[in-house]
């Protein structure tokens, strides 16, 4: 079993009470809330203990500090490992008082003594497989005895710190930290000589500025600057790079922070380069904030945004609304203009409301219908390059000589072919026209494939006895 992941930091717990608004208060002009419902999950660590231990399929424990209330938290925790210094009070709660989705007030209550840290504590840090400091301000990753352990750790193991304004800084050599950019603003106080004029260049250039010079202040490997909508910025040793955001519409921002530094921490214990896993920080961040963030998470549900739509489901609500679903297919393995022909003229056949489904031939596919030598590109990454065009609304992988059976699965209206293909005569079309579906071909660019770009790229021989 893969030694676990380690998350260590102080544990809330985060109350919603939900309800309706429709008179004012008769003594004072405050809303009246009429409660409908009260929703109580873990918060802080917690929260990213549960959301780590969600995606992933390492071990997850979580190192804290707990109270008189230890056993009702820990019901919250349900697949996490706890192991807790013990402390006098209850656990910090903060309770949130929502009309729809708009937060009217919050009451924070609740609070812990100094801990007492233990060996069980300080022996669950020195056997994590990877770390992740979720610091929320009260006390824990200020214990000199769990700096030491965490400055250990990180010597040996990746160890991501996701910062507080009121906790301890990260520990010297952290592999990556992770404040957002108020939070950055905020510590450059303490580094000597900062220029805040940089202020004032915005996005990205701000961001790279106060990671560089948090970076060297701390002594950490890497510090990634997240600003919401706009993605995260990471500075290292060797430069500045940029991840934007896909836009979120709506959705709840609390516990996007967490989403972020969970997803990065399983990234790099699982052996996955900084710039990858910050990728990937950013892109769960923004699903889980689409999908409601912590607001729609209970103790026994899925993870919001942890399970992407799949092409089935792109194309069940695309029937839903009456609308058009065409399918396109191939190998698509270097990209190139008649591709981009293709895709355009299968996207255009969809109408507005309809969805285009780009059915794609798997590693093994290929090879079998091109040769040992192919694909070039491998199948993850052609994924990723068609999902990216404006033009594709979901890649369905298949492994099949033909596609046939995607095709029965997914029952496009209209499956296109790109190139002079009789259409009449393909294996698919009676299969396609059973449904009521049909097959057409569209114009592409003739002499535009990616064999001949492969061709173009091979050295050409050098002649026997001459000069290379």
């Amino acid at each position: 079993m893969s030694a676990p992941l380690v998350i260590v930091g102080d544990c809330l717990r985060d109350v919603d009470v939900h309800g309706a608004v429709d008179r004012l208060c008769p003594d004072a002009p405050a809303p009246v809330l009429a409660a409908e419902s009260r929703r109580e999950r873990p918060g802080g660590a917690g929260l990213t203990a549960l959301l780590a231990s969600r995606s992933s399929s390492r071990p997850v424990r979580l190192v804290t500090a707990l109270g008189e209330d230890a056993e009702s938290l820990r019901a919250l925790l349900e697949g996490v490992d706890v192991v807790a210094a013990t402390a006098g009070g209850t656990t910090p709660t903060k309770t949130r008082m929502l009309a729809g989705d708009r937060v009217l007030l919050r009451v924070d209550a609740g609070g812990l003594g100094d801990a007492e840290v233990s060996s069980e504590v300080l022996d669950a840090i020195a056997g994590a497989g990877a770390v992740l400091v979720s610091d929320y301000g009260r006390g824990l990753t200020a214990d000199p005895a769990v700096r030491e352990a965490l400055t250990a750790a990180a010597a040996r193991v990746p160890l991501v710190w996701d910062p507080h304004p009121n906790g301890a800084p990260p520990v010297p050599g952290a592999t990556l930290v992770t404040p957002n950019l108020s939070e950055a603003r905020a510590y450059v106080s303490e580094v000597p000589g900062y220029s805040r004029e940089l202020r004032s260049r915005g996005f990205p250039h701000e961001p790279a500025a106060l990671g560089e010079a948090l970076r060297e202040h701390w002594g950490v490997d890497a510090v990634a600057v997240t600003a919401g909508s706009r993605g995260a910025v990471l500075r290292g040793a060797t430069g500045t790079s940029v991840t934007p955001a896909d836009p979120a519409r709506g959705g709840d921002p609390c516990g996007a922070g967490d989403r972020f530094a969970a997803t990065a921490a399983v990234a790099l214990a699982d052996g996955a380069a900084l710039d990858d896993a910050v990728r990937a920080a950013v892109a769960a961040a923004a699903d889980f904030v689409a999908a409601g963030g912590a607001g729609a998470l209970d103790a026994g549900d899925p993870e919001p945004g942890a399970a992407p739509e799949t092409p089935t489901d792109v194309v069940a609500a695309a029937r839903e609304r009456g609308a058009t679903v065409v399918a396109t297919g191939g190998c698509f393995d270097l990209l190139h203009a008649g591709h981009a022909r293709t895709l355009a003229a299968a996207r255009r056949l969809a109408g507005e409301h309809g969805v285009l489904v780009v059915c794609l031939n798997s590693d093994a596919s290929v090879r079998r219908l091109k040769g040992p030598d192919r694909p070039v590109v491998a199948e993850a990454d052609r994924v990723e390059m068609l999902r990216a065009l404006a033009a594709v609304d979901a890649v369905e992988v298949f492994d099949e000589d033909d596609p046939r059976t995607v095709l029965e699965r997914l029952r496009p209206d209209v499956w296109v072919k790109g190139g002079d293909y009789a259409t009449d005569e393909l294996p698919e079309t009676p299969l396609v026209r059973g449904w009521g579906g049909e097959v057409v071909a569209v114009p592409y660019h003739a002499g535009r494939s990616s064999t001949r770009l492969l061709a173009r790229l091979e050295p050409e021989p050098v002649p026997t006895g001459g000069t290379p």
